[in-house]
C-alpha cells in the first residue's frame, strides 16, 4: 500500500462520515443536531491529525508507521460511527 492510497482513503472515509453526519441534520433538522455537528467537527480534526500525521512521518520503519496510521483512522471512525448511532437513536 503505498501513501497516495492511505491519503485517499482517508479522505474518502472521513468525507463518506461526514456526508452521512450531514445527511442526518438535513433530514432530522429538530433531532440533536447540535451533537452531530459536535462529531463532525471531531470527524474534522480527525481529518487533520491524520493529513499531519501522514505529511511529517515518524523516523523508522515507514510501513509500520503508516499501517499504524490507517488502525487509528478505522479504530477513531468506528468510535464517531458509534457516537453518531447514539445520537441518532436519542429522542429529543
Amino acid at each position: 500500500m503505498n501513501l497516495r492510497d492511505i491519503k485517499k482513503d482517508i479522505e474518502y472515509f472521513i468525507g463518506e462520515f461526514i456526508d452521512d453526519c450531514t445527511l442526518f441534520v438535513a433530514l432530522n433538522p429538530h433531532k440533536n443536531s447540535e451533537e452531530v455537528n459536535s462529531i463532525i467537527d471531531e470527524a474534522v480534526n480527525l481529518y487533520n491529525d491524520l493529513k499531519d500525521k501522514i505529511n511529517h512521518p515518524a523516523e523508522g520503519k515507514k510501513k509500520a508507521y503508516y499501517d499504524g496510521i490507517r488502525k487509528e483512522l478505522i479504530g477513531k471512525l468506528d468510535e464517531l460511527s458509534e457516537k453518531l448511532s447514539a445520537a441518532v437513536m436519542k429522542e429529543k
